[in-house]
């Protein structure tokens, strides 16, 4: 059941996401759009309260549970910077708007968004490990909790690849092809 609720949430968010989207952009009713698009973090709730009861009805704690901690973890960080993504598509590609800003590529600039983007899994893997940990405490020590505490270690293990990836990009910059600006400022530094 716990399956099948997460994947019905996964369609809702984009549904909604969609709904929201067209009523913004197609019906001219931006209100409205905002209302619709309220209503995608009562989708979490409603996976978190399912799961609570689904454990408190006796359910032995498996992957599953975990699951829907992670998932919930990764909606709530992550939820919001993909609706501002796909708004600014959306706005591109059906409103007029102008073309969506691409993140940098070179440089300190790189690895500022990199820092960014790991600082929003971070806190997504957070959110999933304090869920795990509120299951764990609620089945008590006498359950089964091998299972979340198993997601727990895979949330650890995400946080470390987001931290060496970001730390990658400030300790080994990628550096802009020739010809531009940092390259021809390089070149004239080592004529000197």
């Amino acid at each position: 059941m716990i399956v099948t609720l997460i994947i019905i949430c996964e369609v809702g968010f984009w549904v909604l996401l969609g709904i929201g989207l067209a009523l913004r952009y197609f019906a001219r009713m931006p209100r409205a759009s905002v209302a619709v698009l309220l209503c995608e973090p009562l989708l979490e709730v409603l996976l978190l309260v399912v799961t609570a009861i689904d454990l408190k009805n006796g359910a032995e704690p498996d992957w599953k549970h975990g699951l829907a901690a992670v998932y919930i973890g990764f909606s709530v960080a992550l939820g919001p910077e993909l609706i501002k993504w796909a708004d600014a598509r959306f706005a591109h590609r059906f409103a007029g708007g102008p073309p969506p800003v691409r993140p940098p590529k070179y440089g300190k600039a790189r690895a500022i968004h990199e820092w960014w983007t790991a600082a929003r899994w971070i806190v997504a893997s957070g959110i999933a490990i304090a869920l795990l940990q509120a299951a764990i405490w609620y089945v008590g020590s006498d359950g089964k909790i091998d299972s979340l505490r198993m997601w727990q270690q895979k949330m650890v293990f995400l946080i470390g690849v987001n931290m060496v990836w970001a730390l990658a990009y400030t300790v080994f910059p990628k550096r802009a092809p020739g010809g531009t600006a940092d390259a021809e400022r390089a070149k004239s530094l080592s004529d000197r």
